[in-house]
């Protein structure tokens, strides 16, 4: 049987097999894959804002405050567009709010460019007061500017030309403070741990101002509490006493008061100085507050009101004073004109020294300053303070603008009124004059404080006090400014003084017969009738005791070296100061009244049956 197959239907139509092929449409994988499902993406809904604007701007507001409000009472930033924390504060209040108006719009932007449009909707107001207060601060920046006023600058300290032999007053050592700021600070922690009832619930504050004090220079302290526990179980007592150390005769004083003291700078919450000030004046700005006590005992903190007089931020200065009583937290502000003459520390030694700067620095311009220096001073990297007509006056040495080390001069300025005199001196910079004083002691590796200026028979003299590795004072020492190899130390200071003025006398500095009280030193003659030794912080003294009388006079072997072989019997005169009192006095000479004894020296008690000295062997010869 023949069988016809249709080529139409096989030759590229239907499949003999059906529409589904041999095996049914059954696929093994060898096809074209197939597009796979991709589900439609869900829209992002918009943030819910909140659904009144006026409750919208509320919330924001409220958040900004609160914001604000925390913001300040730690931070604690004057209200005042002459202070750089206030446009920081205000900058923190607008990104707050802008942040706030984002959250409670809800975002309904598209994109980065949506996103942005959005943003700059919401936060439209407070861009513009950003916008406002950087333009403010770069205008203000501009013109107080040192390149555009430094004329302006050279005069914010008046500066008057003095003389110093006449204006300056010889100090008798009662009115001379011999202790720095580290030998304070030591004698007052060693003081607290002496007082059982307080080294376990106090410590000393690091204040140690120094004022004048009953016509003597002291400095003073208050307490703190050892840490967050005591302070809850002290706190309503408040801190029972302060310190005052005494910077002549290195007395400590624990003065403990009837009331506590409740308003230091280590306090917490609302009895902390700093913020009790800011939430009493707000808008005014202040320097570091001074610890201080009036003539009564009374403690207070000074706190100069600052000012900036050029431009908007340049010119810093001293506008006033608040002070605040520290057990009532009471504030008193006064004009400067007005302080109370027992305050000593309005205007500070940094703020003082930083305007001397500009004046000797801009004293012909801004472009001088740089190119050319002429006439340019500054003054030298250090100060100290010198109490003198019951004020408080800070010293510092002028120099020029080089890297020498000289002086030109030097300053004297009232810390109170900040008069200021400036009294032409050349001579040796203050470092110059403690590494003096250190090459002649070199041996005992002390180390100078930094020095007082004295004015000592009409010359201006550097007085250091010579420390040991211990911090201890061991020695003082004298170097005249203008000859600063001309240097004398001394156990004391009155013996340090008279050891200078008789090196001042064989300079040909002064006459013999200036009338000086070291030169018309007062004497002691007599027989010796009792001799004692003793070292003393390395030191070998002598106390001799003359017959008839029971005062002992010290005598250093390192000063006198014929000391060291006088006996008992030999006929000698003793000088000491006339300021010198007391049954053990200081002395600085000792010398045989009876020349001859020098060569009929005698060997001390015990040593008779030595042998007779040979004659070569004398005082002096043995001192050698």
């Amino acid at each position: 049987m023949k069988i016809h197959f249709n080529s139409g239907a096989f030759g590229g139509g239907e499949s003999p097999f059906g529409a589904g092929g041999p095996f049914g449409g059954f696929d093994f994988g060898g096809d074209a894959p197939r597009e796979e499902y991709q589900p439609q993406p869900k829209k992002k809904r918009p943030a819910k804002a909140v659904k009144s604007p006026r409750r919208r701007t509320l919330t924001n507001l409220l958040v900004t405050l609160i914001f604000g409000a925390v913001y300040f009472y730690v931070v604690l930033p004057p209200i005042n567009l002459k202070a750089p924390e206030f446009y920081t504060f205000a900058f923190a209040l607008c990104v707050v709010y802008c942040v706030m108006a984002v959250v409670t719009a809800g975002f309904q932007g598209d994109g980065a460019k949506g996103y942005f449009q959005f943003v700059r909707k919401q936060c439209r107001i407070p861009f513009y007061i950003m916008v406002a207060l950087i333009a403010v601060a770069l205008v203000g920046a501009i013109f107080s500017s040192v390149l555009l006023r430094a004329g302006a600058y050279q005069k914010l300290l008046p500066v008057e030309t003095g003389n110093f032999a006449e204006e300056v007053d010889e100090l008798t050592f009662d009115e001379i403070p011999v202790l720095d700021r580290d030998s304070a600070t030591r004698l007052g922690n060693r003081k607290l741990g002496e007082l059982s009832d307080m080294v376990s619930q106090f410590e000393v504050e690091d204040d140690y101002t120094q004022i004048n004090y009953q016509g003597k220079p002291v400095r003073v302290t208050g307490l703190m509490y050892g840490d967050i526990i005591k302070w809850f179980n002290n706190r309503a007592e408040g801190l029972p006493a302060y310190l005052i150390i005494d910077m002549t005769t290195q007395e400590v004083t624990v003065q403990r008061l009837d009331e506590g003291i409740k308003y230091t700078t280590a306090e917490h919450f609302n009895r902390n100085l700093i913020r009790h000030l800011r939430f009493q004046y707000p808008t005014y700005m202040f320097s570091e507050p001074y610890f201080e006590i009036d003539e009564e005992g009374a403690p207070y903190w000074v706190c100069a009101r600052m000012d900036k007089t050029i431009g908007l931020f340049g010119g810093v200065d001293v506008k006033g004073a608040v002070l605040v009583n520290a057990i009532t937290g009471e504030c008193t502000y006064y004009d400067v004109a007005d302080i109370p003459t027992w305050v000593d520390h309005v205007y500070n030694a940094e703020l003082i020294m930083q305007q001397y700067d500009y004046y000797g620095r801009y004293v012909h311009g801004f472009i001088n300053s740089i190119l050319g220096q002429k006439d340019v001073t500054v003054t030298t990297q250090g100060y100290n303070y010198i109490a003198q007509d019951g004020d408080v006056y800070m010293y510092s040495g002028v120099t020029s603008a080089g890297t020498d080390a000289s002086n030109v001069g030097f300053i004297l300025s009232n810390q109170r009124t900040k008069e200021t005199r400036y009294y032409p001196c050349a001579g040796a910079d203050e470092y110059s004059a403690m590494a003096s004083a250190q090459g002649i002691m070199q041996q005992m590796r002390y180390t100078a404080t930094f020095p007082l200026l004295l004015n000592v028979s009409g010359e201006p003299t550097y007085f250091m006090a010579m420390k040991d590795n211990a911090g201890l004072v061991k020695q003082y020492a004298m170097v005249n400014v203008q000859e600063y190899q001309i240097v004398a130390t001394g156990a004391t200071p009155e013996a340090c003084e008279a050891s200078y003025i008789q090196l001042l006398v064989q300079e040909d500095m002064i006459s013999p017969d200036s009338g000086n009280e070291a030169l018309t030193k007062n004497q002691a003659e007599g027989t010796i009738a009792e001799i004692r030794t003793a070292v003393l912080e390395g030191n070998t003294y002598y106390f001799l005791r003359l017959e008839g009388s029971e005062t002992f006079y010290s005598i250093s072997a390192a000063e006198c070296t014929d000391v060291v072989i006088m006996n008992v019997g030999d006929p000698v005169v003793i000088s000491y100061a006339p300021s010198a009192t007391g049954s053990i006095l200081d002395a600085y000479s000792a010398s045989w009244t009876d020349r001859e004894s020098d060569n009929h020296w005698t060997a001390p008690q015990g040593e008779e049956n030595a042998g007779e000295t040979p004659a070569e062997e004398t005082p002096e010869a043995l001192a050698e």
